[in-house]
Order: C-alpha cells, then sequence, then structure tokens
C-alpha cells in the first residue's frame, strides 16, 4: 500500500519546453536556478555548470593559518614531553580502556532504560525534583554558597591527598 502510494506521487512526468527539452518525473514545481550577484564571485567558485543544482566550493582562508600549525606543534611537542614523564605508562593507558568501556555499558544502560515506557519520563522528573533540592540547598543563599565552596575545596584537597 506504501509503495503504491510512493510510487503514484512520483510518476507525473512534466514536459518542460525550453531550448532544450527536458522531462521531469516530480510532483514538485520547477524552480529557477539562484542568479548570484557579481560580489559573491570572487569568494564562490562554480564546479558545475547544471543550471538546475549548481556545486559550490567556498575556500575560506585567514593570514594566520602558519600560527596555527605552530600551535598545533606546540601541542604535540607538550603531549610527548608529558607523555614521556608519565611513570607507570600501561596503569594510564588502563585507565583509559576502563573509561571507554565504561561510557560503552553506561550508554547500553541508558539505552536500556529508554525503551522500558514511562520509565524516561520519571526519571526526568527525579531529575527536575533533585535539581530544585540542589538549588535550594547550595545555591539560593548566600551562606549556603559558601558552605558548598567549603565542600568542594575539601574534595578537592582529599582527591590531591593534600590534606
Amino acid at each position: 500500500m506504501a509503495a503504491t502510494a510512493y510510487a503514484a506521487v512520483l510518476t507525473p512526468c512534466v514536459s518542460t519546453t525550453t531550448t532544450v527539452k527536458t522531462t521531469r518525473c516530480s510532483a514538485l514545481p520547477y524552480l529557477p536556478p539562484r542568479l548570484y550577484t557579481s560580489h559573491f564571485s570572487s569568494s564562490v567558485k562554480q564546479v558545475s555548470e547544471s543550471k538546475r543544482f549548481p556545486l559550490l566550493q567556498v575556500r575560506a582562508s585567514s593570514s594566520e593559518e602558519t600560527s596555527a600549525s605552530v600551535d598545533a606543534n606546540e601541542l604535540f611537542t607538550d603531549l610527548k614531553e608529558k607523555w614521556d614523564g608519565v611513570e607507570n605508562k600501561s596503569t594510564v593507558l588502563l585507565y583509559g580502556g576502563g573509561a571507554i568501556v565504561a561510557v560503552w555499558l553506561s550508554s547500553i544502560v541508558v539505552g536500556a532504560i529508554n525503551s522500558i515506557p514511562l520509565l524516561p519520563k520519571i526519571m526526568e522528573l527525579v531529575g527536575l525534583g533533585y535539581t530544585g533540592w540542589f538549588v535550594y540547598r547550595y545555591l539560593l543563599f548566600k551562606s549556603s554558597r559558601k558552605e558548598l565552596a567549603t565542600d568542594i575545596e575539601a574534595l578537592k584537597k582529599k582527591i590531591a591527598g593534600t590534606e
């Protein structure tokens, strides 16, 4: 049924007469090609001479292209120096691989939760409620904002091991 309806939409053939005889098989009206003004001619190059669907190639350039490549070289040298300074490379690779696996597993879990009817909406309501509670508890009043800042600093010190 859907295939016949699809075929019925695309079957009307319209013949147009201009200097070149063309036949279009579409239910959509023909739109003339867009005319480009002269101030675009310096930055736009026509790749195809087709009047109906011209392909355009635009190239943007900057006078600071060399500085961007220098920044990339500096970035790579910094990364190489830091990688050479790492003592336990296998541990870093293990943690990186574990992080990738954790992201993959969490995407599977979120996809499974999303497929259960009504559960995503309930989770959205729980998230909205928790956000409201967090704003009321930590962000609404000045004293609670100071308390949040001290808690964050204590957590930073605990993670860094300076406590």
